[in-house]
Formats: structure tokens, sequence, C-alpha cells
């Protein structure tokens, strides 16, 4: 209740409070203080400062167009200075020119007549309540000071140890300070001036001093009855409710309330608690809700606890779970390694077996020949030679093409296609309403539009839907073709898209338009155009969404828009080196990942990633580091030089480093030595944030150096300069680094 009983202007208790025609109030020292003189020539709308005037609310809202904050009143006083609270503080007016009075709180202003401030109604009510205010305040804190002063004396509130006995006492603060602490924390200056300090006691003795023996103030009740403004010696004991003011016997004599709704005071004091009352216990009933709804929001602080443990553990064991049943997976697909690796062994040593014996035999057989051809007995010879000649044309037709070729090869026969498996592993995310989510997103939050549209399609019950705007179609039109869920996905910075459509009877389709936006809600462009029902397109932003959607045409005309789709690219970038681009020097290997180089001279190797927006971040592992060689790593143009180190042309931007230090290098500018170096096993970042325009490096995990380079703006493609000495391995489809210095 305290603050509904402060100034607004100096922000202290109320004292000798008046009552504005806006119904809020200030002291009477603050009212002075802000009342403002008007030039002469210029007169804000004019209010009688008396309760007895015509004033209604439309007059107010019609003053504030004269505000201080609208017309500049106050301007025209040499000197302004603020109180504690803010408010604008006037040097004292002449009362001989016109004066306004602008209340500090609706900034509503309204003009002085010539009783000025005397014309304003004392509010009583406030008065009584400030008092009786004072008094409980001043009775709870002499008890706590009879209490606590008993043997001690009241110690400073603000020393951080070792308190010292308290000098003063701010009455508005209520805080108790020594010499020391009031100097630092409370200066007499500033907006701390108009606080009073007061000795320490001077708070308990108050209230004793003030009500005589007893020691108590006298009831706030026991005040003279309030008084006429116009006849200060007549008592109000009429209301008159077209004034909204009480006035006294001789003011209806004089004939000024003649025509104004007159009722006695007694009565309208009585009408108005009752309505105060009432409206209190709506109020009452509204602060009880509130209680209540507090206490709601306690008890939904620890359920969310609870259910953030419960779900934490479910969520563990969901990933648990797919982790169990990706490693039964595991071993069933080595056993199925194993049998095959069984086989082969088997079926290539069985064909070793059997071909080492054919020719055992074979070169026993050409051996027993060459003895017989070394014979010189022609008799003899004639009688085998028939029966040796079948033996070797036999044994040579067994040596056909077939049998000297392996059965089986080196090479296993079982592909294991992991892409579309990691890519849904990539894209696992919570989604809303616990339904099932992909990385196709549909706008219809009511239901799948498009599974249902499949089931339609499936039982014979295809709806025939034209729903944009503008578009008819006629029986021989193409409808809306519909986009198949299951065959709709994405992988890295590529989107793969397949439909389906009814042909209308008698009009084959011809083909089809696939329609893309830029990936931020532009302008679609279209991406293919063809017969094909199944469309992968390339070269997309990464962490982008995409809009997509498809239309089908024959000779009759283009029929309607499919359902829009949003395609989300991966947010981290899976790419290899490119050996088409690649210097002829530069060996590839491990599916282009690892790189080596046949020169002693620097050679350039790209990626066949290219970014223009985003943040991306990969890691190239040093395999093989011989004879301390400088290898550069950083980004280029599609049309860096490949024959020199990275970084010497004005399309590559590097940091090459050795095994003790580092720089950064672009068109052959050196820059940013920085200490430590690789080796063998080191891992060296690189930090591509096309949002920031900036280039960043890392070694092992650590940021090296501050950023390497800015304002760095089109497009850009991963780039690797090495020589001999030097095998580096491509890590990609990794997180960005927490630890980046600002």
């Amino acid at each position: 209740m305290e603050e509904e009983l402060k100034c607004p202007v100096c922000g202290s208790l109320f004292k000798d409070p008046i009552l504005l025609p806006c119904s809020h109030n200030v002291c009477l020292a603050c009212a002075r203080n802000i009342t403002v003189q008007t030039p002469e020539g210029e007169t804000p709308v004019q209010s009688r400062a008396s309760g007895s005037s015509d004033y209604d609310y439309l007059d107010m809202d019609k003053m504030s167009l004269y505000s201080e904050t609208d017309s500049g009143y106050g301007s025209y006083t040499p000197c302004q200075l603020k109180s504690p609270n803010g408010v604008r503080v006037f040097p004292p007016v002449n009362p001989h020119r016109h004066c306004s009075l602008t209340c500090p709180l609706c900034h509503r202003s309204v003009s002085l007549d010539e009783r000025g401030l005397r014309g304003f109604p004392r509010n009583r009510l406030l008065e009584a309540i400030v008092a009786r205010y004072q008094q409980n305040r001043a009775a709870a804190s002499s008890a706590a000071a009879a209490a606590a002063a008993s043997s001690t004396a009241v110690k400073c509130q603000l020393c951080d140890r070792n308190p010292v006995d308290a000098t003063v006492m701010c009455e508005q603060c209520d805080v108790f300070y020594c010499n020391a602490c009031q100097q630092r924390c409370h200066p007499s200056r500033g907006p701390l001036a108009k606080h009073r300090l007061v000795p320490p006691r001077s708070q308990a003795a108050a209230p004793g001093a003030a009500g005589g023996g007893g020691g108590q103030l006298p009831p706030a009740t026991a005040r003279k009855p309030a008084t006429c403004v116009d006849h200060e010696a007549e008592n109000f004991n009429m209301y008159c409710y077209s004034c909204k003011a009480p006035v006294c016997g001789k003011c209806l004599e004089e004939g000024k309330h003649n025509k104004h709704d007159v009722k006695p005071l007694a009565v309208m004091w009585k009408q108005h608690k009752c309505q105060l009352s009432q409206a209190l216990n709506g109020v009452s009933d509204k602060a009880k809700d509130a209680k209540e709804f507090l206490v709601q929001l306690k008890n939904m602080l620890q359920q969310i606890q609870e259910n953030g443990v419960e779900f934490e553990a479910c969520l563990v064991a969901q990933c648990d779970s797919l982790i169990e049943a990706l490693t039964r997976q595991k071993a069933k697909l080595l056993t199925k390694v194993t049998k095959e690796k069984e086989y082969k062994l088997k079926v290539v040593r069985d064909q070793m077996t059997h071909c080492t014996m054919k020719l055992r035999q074979t070169t026993g057989m050409m051996e027993f020949c060459l003895e017989v051809l070394k014979e010189n007995d022609p008799s003899g010879f004639l009688q085998i030679s028939d029966a040796l000649i079948k033996r070797v044309t036999s044994s040579q037709d067994q040596w056909v093409k077939g049998a000297l070729e392996p059965k089986v090869g080196p090479e296993y026969d079982l592909t294991l296609n992991t892409d579309s498996l990691l890519q849904t592993i990539l894209m696992l995310d919570f989604c809303q309403g616990k339904d099932f989510q992909t990385n196709v997103i549909f706008p219809d939050v009511q239901e799948n539009p498009l599974l249902k549209q499949m089931q339609a399609a499936d039982s014979g019950e295809a709806e025939m839907e034209t729903e944009s705007p503008g578009v008819e179609s006629g029986p021989s039109v193409p409808v809306a073709p519909l986009l198949q869920l299951e065959k709709c996905c994405t992988r890295n910075n590529s989107a793969t898209l397949a439909w389906r459509v009814i042909a209308p009877p008698g009009s084959p389709i011809e083909g089809y338009i696939l329609e893309l936006d830029d990936g931020n809600g532009g302008q679609y462009r279209e991406v293919y155009v063809g017969k094909e029902t199944v469309c992968t397109v390339d070269g997309l932003h990464f962490n982008s969404s995409y809009n997509a959607r498809v239309k089908a045409y024959n000779a009759i005309g283009v029929g309607p828009y499919s359902k829009t789709v949003v395609l989300k690219t991966s947010d981290v970038a899976w790419f290899t080196f490119d050996p088409t681009t690649a210097h002829r020097d530069i060996v590839l290997s491990n599916e282009n990942q690892t790189v080596s180089c046949n020169s002693y001279d620097d050679r350039v190797v790209l990626g066949t990633a290219a970014f223009s927006k985003g943040t991306h971040y990969w890691e190239v592992r040093i395999d093989r580091y011989d004879n301390h060689p400088d290898p550069a790593f950083g980004v280029a143009r599609i049309n860096t030089m490949k024959d020199m180190m990275l970084g010497k042309d004005d399309k590559a931007w590097a940091m090459y480093v050795d095994n003790n230090r580092s720089w950064f290098m672009h068109n052959n500018s050196h820059t940013n030595r920085a200490e430590g170096g690789i080796t063998k096993g080191s891992t060296v970042g690189v930090l591509l944030d096309l949002t920031n325009h900036t280039l960043t490096f890392y070694i092992n995990k650590e940021q090296h150096g501050p950023t390497a380079f800015e304002s760095l703006d089109g497009v850009f493609v991963p780039a690797v300069s090495l020589n001999r000495n030097v095998q580096v391995t491509l890590l990609t489809g990794l997180q960005v680094p927490k630890n980046t210095k600002q």
C-alpha cells in the first residue's frame, strides 16, 4: 500500500495532498514546484482549479493536448531541475502571470484561477490514511528498536564486515548508515538531496514524544470537519452530482447549483461506499484467482521438473533401443559377410587343389614325353607315340579358357547403402503435436494431405483437387500431381522429389514442371521440365528450407499445382575431394577422401562442395608428415591456380603451417604469424561463416590465431595444397566448434 501513499513528484509520503481535476494527488509543496508560467497571449485550455466547475473528462482529454510533453510548457523558465522521481521541477512562479499545472502522471494540464493552488481541494481522506500509516509504522519501528536497542547501539546496515554504529537514518530509504557508508552510498546531492536524514534513535523516540505520557499518537479521526473552499466557515452538507464535488448551504443559497442534481452528503457517502465495496469484492475475487494461479504455476514448475526427468529417461531409452537394434542388425550383417568370405575362400581353395593336381599330372606327363623323345628306338617310339599324342591332346583340351579363370573374385558382391538411414538419423528431431516428422514438412497441421491423397489413389478414389486460384481444370486438363512422401528426401545439399498423377481420359500427360523457391521464401523458379516423375535437384544451399511444387501439362493445357512441401537440406556439409579439378600430380584414394602428391612442389586440390551462404566447418587429418613441409588449408574460387601453394593468388584464402608456426596468406600476402604447428595425427579445422563473412582456422579443435579473413562474399569451395611429404584425409559432416573466440 505504501506506493499508493507516495507523491509522484518527490517520492515521499504525501504531505498536505491536493486533489487535481484528473483525480491524481500531489503534495501542496510539490504542486508549487511543478506550476509553470504561460507566456502572455498564450493560454492553455482553461479549467477552473476548484471542483465546482462544469469540469468533465471530455474536457480533460482536450486539455491533454496542452500537456508539458506536447506543448512545451516549462520551457519558458531559465532553470529547470528534476525531482528524485524524474519529474521536472520549476522555480517559484510570478503570481501576476498566467499559470498552469501539469499532472505528473497523466500529463493533463489545468490552468489556475485567481486563487491559485488554494482552488484545489485538499484530499483529507488521503491525509488521514497517511497519518494512520505513519503512526502504525512508527509504532512497529519503536517496538523493534526497543527490543534491539536495550544494550547495544543501532549498527550500520551497509558495512561489509564488522559494522560500526550508525550515525544517521534516511526516512525515505528506511536504512541506517555510518558516516563512511552515508558519504559513499547516500550522498546529500542529486536525487538524494531531498531525502531526510535523522539520528538513528529519533525514530524510536518519536512515538513516545508525540503521544505524551501514554506513548500513542492521537487517533487519525480526531480532525476538524471539512469546510467549503469558497465559504471557509461553512461545513459540507450536500453533494453536487453534476460537479462531482461537495458543497455547503451557502453555495446553494447563492444559486451556483440551481440546475444541478444536489443530494445530501450522507446519502451520497453511503451510496459511494457501497459502490466501492462492491467493486472491491470483484477485485478481491480476481486477487484470489491470481493467488490460485500462482499456486498453479508453482505446481507447474514441479511438474516440469518431474516431466523433464521422465522425458529424458524416455529419450535415452528410445535412443538405446535404436542403438540396440542397430547392433543386432550389425551382427546379422557381419554374419552374412563371414559366410560370404568363407564361401569365397572354400571355392578358391578347391580350385587351387584341383589346379595343382592337374598341373602335377600335366608336368609328369610332359617330363615323360621329353624322356621318350630322347630315345633312339624308332620301333619302340612308334608303339607308344599314338597313345602319347592322344594324352597330350586330351591334356591340352583340359586347360580351356574357363579352367584358368577364378570362379570367384576378391570383391564382395554385397552393397550396404546407409545414406538414407544416415540422413534419417541426422534429421531425427522432436516434432510438435506428438506426430511423426521427416525432412518433408507439410504446412497443413490438421492432417497429412499427401497420405490422404495417396490412400485415396490406392483405393481408386483419388480426389480431383484444384486448389490454385485462377486455374480451371476441365475434364481434359491434368489434375494436381500427388507428391509421394516415402520417396521425397534430401541428402547433403541435394533434394529428390517423386510424384504421380492420374491422367485424364483420352488426353495423356506430356510432361511435368517442377518449381522450387530460393530457400528464403522468394519467387519460384522452374528446375525441371520433362516426362520423368522423379527428379533430383543438386547445388542447393546447406541448412536451408525450400518450398517445392509440381504441375502437369498436356495438349489441352496446364493443370494446377500440387500441394507445397518444404524440403530442408542438411545443416552440415558432406563432400569429398574433386578429382576432375585436381592437379595431375594429386593422388586421391579412400573414395576421394584421402589425398597425397607425387611432386615436391605444392599442388592444389579442391572439394566437391560450393558454399555461398550459411556456416560450414570441416577438418583435415594429417596422416603422414615428413621433413617438416608446410601444407595450406582454406577456401578458394573454382578457378584458383593449382600448381602453386594455396593463397599465393587472389582467388584463395588459406593458412599454411609447419611443425612450429603458421601464417595466413591471400594474394601472396603473409599475415598474423601464430606459434604452434602440426604433426602426424593432428587435425586442421576450417570454419567458413558466410553469415558474418569470416574465415577462422583451428588446430586440434582449438582456434588458431585470430579471425583470419573478413568481408568474404561470393561462392567458395574447400581447398588444400600439399607436396609429396604430406598425406591428409578429409573429415566432413562436423558441427561448428563451441570455443570460437570473439
